[in-house]
């Protein structure tokens, strides 16, 4: 197989996807809540030191539509949300998570997730972001 081109490899961004649930006992609206008001602006503030670009929150919507998407797959239950967090690259990534200020800024963010995400039964993966179309 034939390395990519050089300007492929420069264009292609990284990005953590967090496919998230809820911990026991925390409803759909406080989780959401939580989740926008509070965790989301601790993210913001930590961008920085983690050498993030992006990040978007994606809270889940309980609707019939759902339900049926998820049932003709045979689909396990849904999850309450998926974060994005976006890197201009895994060099950016390392840096960020590599120095004291990143890993401070990590620790932070993984103690606040404990209060609200159930991390047991979450999900996460780092992706190499290609994009195939953009039609809006």
């Amino acid at each position: 197989m034939r390395p990519a081109p050089e300007w492929l490899e420069e264009a292609i961004m990284i990005k953590l996807v967090y496919c998230i649930r809820r911990r026991a006992g925390l409803g759909a609206e406080e989780f959401s809540r939580y989740w926008l008001e509070k965790h989301g602006p601790l993210v913001r503030s930590v961008a920085a030191a983690i050498g993030a670009c992006r990040y978007v929150q994606s809270h889940a919507t309980s609707t019939d539509m759902s339900d049926m998407l998820r049932a003709s797959r045979g689909a396990s239950p849904a999850f309450d949300g998926i974060t994005e967090v976006w890197w201009t690259d895994r060099a950016a990534l390392e840096k960020g998570l590599g120095e004291p200020v990143g890993q401070e800024a990590a620790r932070r963010l993984l103690e606040d997730e404990a209060t609200f995400i159930d991390l047991a039964a979450s999900s996460l993966f780092l992706t190499e972001e290609h994009e195939i179309f953009d039609l809006r």
